[in-house]
């Protein structure tokens, strides 16, 4: 097939520069012999309108969406996902039968990371306390609720924000300030930071890991720098920890198998890839 048929996807950002998404989807592509590509679309804001009329058109199959889209995403789709409903937000899109459907990969993702890095983790997690209260925390809750975690403390610096995500998560979740932290990590099994604390270039994230029982998992969604300071005491402390890379690479996995008709496997020679890369670009962002 000549490159010119060949099925194509894409990201859609902006800036979208910095996405690690190409190296991602056209390293499955090699791997699996399948003739097609995958690149970047700038595409800013108050553009996104038109970008998604374009899909299913002269050979683009589909497209991720990055900030700051994702809204704008879920708004332009004509039918949803369950987990994109749930969650208002659209980061994967493709076309059927002239209607432009969207699903949301980062619930899937943080699991299928989660299961690969902490096997069993599921098993005895009653009290998870999630830092954050933006999309990705969104995200986070849904996905932890859908494991049938019991009790999800959400801890965010403006308490408004993390009440609102609480409320429409129900009873199973409850909104707190950082102040409540040393009491809520006491009982907590999994802490997550679905937050940019600790990212390169944001502030660091005051979390005292030695409050936090022995069995504890800590997971961080944050993959520059691939080690965290959370991560690294976590490590330091003996517990188990869950880096974000994994996340970026198994939310990529449901779209390139809507695209390109193949399920890909998230493999060590995949994440070395984007590691080397990662820290071969040093930089300041994700």
């Amino acid at each position: 097939m000549s490159d010119h048929l060949a099925p194509r996807a894409c990201v859609a950002g902006s800036p979208v520069a910095h996405s690690r998404s190409p190296l991602i989807h056209n390293f499955w592509l090699r791997s699996l012999g399948i003739a097609g590509r995958y690149d970047r679309a700038e595409v800013p804001p108050g553009a996104f309108a038109q970008f998604a009329e374009s899909i299913g058109k002269d050979g683009l199959v589909g497209a991720n969406v990055t900030v700051p889209h994702k809204e704008n995403a879920f708004t332009a789709c004509d039918k949803l996902t369950a987990n994109a409903a749930e969650l208002g937000a659209v980061n994967t899109l493709w076309r059927e039968k002239g209607a432009l459907c969207g699903d949301n990969t980062d619930s899937a993702g943080f699991l299928a990371n989660l299961d690969e890095q902490a096997p069993g983790w599921a098993s005895a997690v009653e009290q998870v306390v999630v830092i954050g209260a933006g999309g990705a925390a969104r995200a986070v809750v849904s996905a932890l609720l859908a494991r049938r975690a019991e009790r999800i403390a959400i801890v965010n610096r403006t308490l408004e924000r993390a009440e609102r995500l609480a409320a429409h998560f129900g009873p199973a979740a409850s909104a707190h300030v950082p102040a409540a932290l040393p009491r809520l990590l006491a009982r907590a099994r999994l802490l997550v930071n679905a937050s940019s604390l600790g990212m390169a270039g944001q502030p660091p994230l005051d979390v005292d890991v030695g409050l936090l029982p022995a069995q504890a998992i800590v997971a961080d969604l944050v993959y520059v720098p691939l080690e965290t300071p959370l991560l690294a005491a976590a490590k330091a402390r003996g517990l188990r920890a869950v880096e974000g890379l994994g996340m970026l690479l198994h939310q990529a996995a449901p779209g390139f198998e809507r695209w390109f008709g193949a399920r890909p496997v998230v493999t060590s020679e995949l994440r070395a890839l984007i590691e080397t890369d990662l820290a071969r670009a040093g930089e300041r962002r994700p």
